[in-house]
């Protein structure tokens, strides 16, 4: 193990109403159980919420990882959740070691959830506990979530021989750290957490290699590190690389993947032919980092085998020195005059500050790999709803759109620094914000001309159709082929093309029009989290595949509105035709669109049945119905 560099985990949370402090120890657990000598691995959780709701889960959990760290390392446990693991069906008439042992405990676990929910709904920690440990003397009347002093506590000292599991092994570093906030101060969101915790760790642990982890994905596979130590340590091309990207998967993908978030094709396809240039894209979450090219370092050929030259700073200093020495780090102060966020850490500004920070590293000389092992490293939680898939989706194209306008625009940044075909690459997403116009374009143009028996394309006969035909049918045909090749269903295909022009006609648009606004000065960057936890009714709904469209969501009146427009015109040209309003030349000019306004019509199938038939708590709100009704009939009424 002395060969092998230390690792530094990461996990992010900001608010313990959104992301339950059971959901984020199960994360920090897993982390803390992954193969690797304890020695050399460093767990640090970055708490924006500044909650000691929090930071009490996070003592609950040190004290569980005891017996949880050794269990998993003696029975090759996986997934390294336990509340992952716990969900399995296990043989009950088993009397193995192993059953045995897994009993108890599970039985520990469940024990420790329920003291940690017992205080969340008392949404207070009670005085007897919080006299166990001197971290909450941190917690005064006067400290808010945008409004404290900066916090570190060093809840388990990898240095201290006498912090042991119950196999007498040396358990890991874990620390937590909740960084200075003022009101009147910029914090810059994740990557404004993230850059405190690359300081602060840089004083306490400082290991060569960081993995970042969001508070919901948690590690799957126990080797996930030896892995990704594979591409570092090699030895012809190791010292090229920043960070090595794994893929973001879910374990609550229904069948048919309702909501279109597995994405096989862009996991097998897109991403790993964007890697082949050497420039995989930073996703934010499942990354190891070199930790010197995250910290600004320009490429080297002085940086092959320098693994054991980042070593602690001083094993000497007691846990209170290391502690106030990495507040000073954590402070609001600290980056003014620094370049801390422009050249050093993740860069500021941007609401996908881990793709602009990738792309950064890249044009620093550096390379990166994107790594979809068959044994999935990390998974976390997808959007069990369509107005959370779409709010997420919405900050993803605002963000991609807004580093295509910016200084970082891959073909002006990235000249003569990474090859074509990753400018392009980074491309295909950076513009998925602009791609809303042709969608909108004919999701509008195509119902409102042929209601008005107006011809868009050339008739069926002519030679001009034959591109137009061929287009559509090849692309479709390739897409469908290619899904079905990577493990999608028909259905799952389906709902993904359903799912895009969703995305397209309300995420896309509004983040092009928020970008815009941006660029003219009249707005700032916001960050939206992703809401991990839903009701019971929703979560059913969501295994069940029927889509939630129970919110009164801006979003929901443009796609419902859309729906009623090409229902309506389609349904206009059947009455035409049957009244004989319509002759046969000018029904044959109109066949293409009826085609397709026929295709709209059932992919928005979901739609019209929750505007119409669904009487659940996830159909379409009667607002929503009356708005979208009136909208689709003014326009259908509209004179040319």
């Amino acid at each position: 193990s002395y060969k092998l560099p230390g690792v530094d985990i990461f996990v992010c949370t900001a608010d313990p109403t959104v992301e339950p402090p059971t959901l984020v120890i199960n994360t920090v657990l897993s982390a803390m159980s992954l193969n690797h000598p304890t020695e050399k691995l460093s767990v640090y959780l970055s708490d924006d919420g500044g909650s000691q709701l929090t930071f009490y889960a996070l003592l609950e959990a040190s004290r569980f990882s005891k017996l949880w760290i050794p269990f998993c390392k003696k029975f090759n446990v996986e997934p390294r959740s336990p509340d992952a693991y716990f969900t399995h069906n296990f043989d009950l008439h088993e009397h193995t070691a192993e059953a045995q042992q897994r009993l108890f405990i599970k039985e520990q676990y469940e024990d420790m959830i329920k003291r940690i929910e017992a205080v969340i709904n008392k949404d207070s920690v009670p005085e007897e506990l919080k006299n166990q440990h001197k971290g909450f003397s941190e917690w005064d009347s006067n400290v808010t979530k945008q409004n404290h002093q900066p916090i570190v506590q060093i809840i388990i000292d990898g240095r201290d021989n006498n912090a042991v599991d119950s196999d007498g092994c040396r358990l890991p570093t874990l620390v937590y750290m909740a960084r200075e906030k003022r009101p009147d101060r910029l914090h810059h969101f994740k990557a404004g957490a993230m850059n405190a915790l690359i300081r602060v760790s840089s004083e306490i642990s400082n290991s060569a290699i960081i993995l970042n982890l969001d508070c919901d994905m948690y590690a799957n596979n126990a080797d996930s590190i030896k892995e990704a130590l594979c591409f570092f340590m090699d030895e012809e091309r190791g010292h090229q690389i920043a960070f090595v990207q794994h893929p973001q998967k879910y374990n609550n993908i229904t069948k048919n993947d309702l909501y279109g978030n597995s994405s096989p094709v862009l996991h097998k396809v897109e991403l790993p032919g964007i890697g082949g240039y050497g420039s995989a894209i930073y996703c934010g979450t499942g990354c190891f980092h070199r930790r010197t090219s995250l910290c600004g370092t320009k490429y080297s050929e002085e940086h092959k085998g320098l693994w054991n030259s980042e070593t602690r700073k001083d094993d000497n200093r007691t846990v209170h020195e290391l502690e106030e020495a990495s507040k000073v780090l954590a402070s609001c102060g600290f980056e003014k005059g620094t370049q801390w966020g422009k050249e050093m850490g993740l860069i500021y500004g941007c609401p996908v500050e881990d793709v602009v920070t990738g792309l950064a590293i890249q044009c620093r000389g550096w390379n990166s790999v994107y790594y979809n092992p068959d044994n999935t490293a990390f998974i976390g939680v997808a959007p069990p709803t369509l107005d959370i898939a779409l709010v997420q989706f919405t900050r993803w194209s605002d963000g991609m759109f807004q580093i295509f306008l910016s200084k970082y625009c891959p073909f002006i940044y990235g000249h003569n620094k990474i090859k074509l075909g990753a400018k392009m690459g980074y491309c295909v997403y950076l513009l998925w914000a602009p791609s809303s116009l042709p969608l909108l374009y004919y999701a509008i143009a195509l119902p409102f001309s042929l209601f008005q028996g107006i011809p868009l394309f050339p008739d069926i006969p002519s030679r001009w159709f034959i591109p137009f035909a061929y287009v559509f049918v090849s692309k479709n045909i390739y897409s469908l082929a290619e899904a079905l090749i990577f493990g999608s269903t028909f259905k799952a295909w389906w709902n993904l093309q359903r799912m895009w022009v969703h995305r397209r006609t309300t995420s896309c648009f509004f983040a092009f029009i928020d970008c815009i606004v941006r660029q003219l000065g009249l707005s700032q960057t916001t960050f939206t989290l992703t809401a991990k936890v839903v009701t019971d009714d929703v979560s059913k709904m969501y295994q069940q595949e029927i889509m939630d469209f129970g919110s009164t969501s801006t979003m929901f009146t443009v796609i419902s509105t859309l729906a009623m427009l090409n229902l309506f015109s389609l349904i206009g040209v059947v009455v035409k035709v049957f009244m004989g309003g319509l002759e046969c030349k000018d029904m044959e000019n109109l066949v293409s669109q009826v085609v397709l306004c026929g295709i709209m019509v059932t992919v928005n199938g979901p739609v019209y049945e929750a505007l119409f038939v669904r009487k659940d708590k996830g159909s379409m709100p009667g607002s929503v119905m009356f708005k979208s009704i009136v909208l689709a009939s003014l326009a259908c009424l509209i004179p040319l």
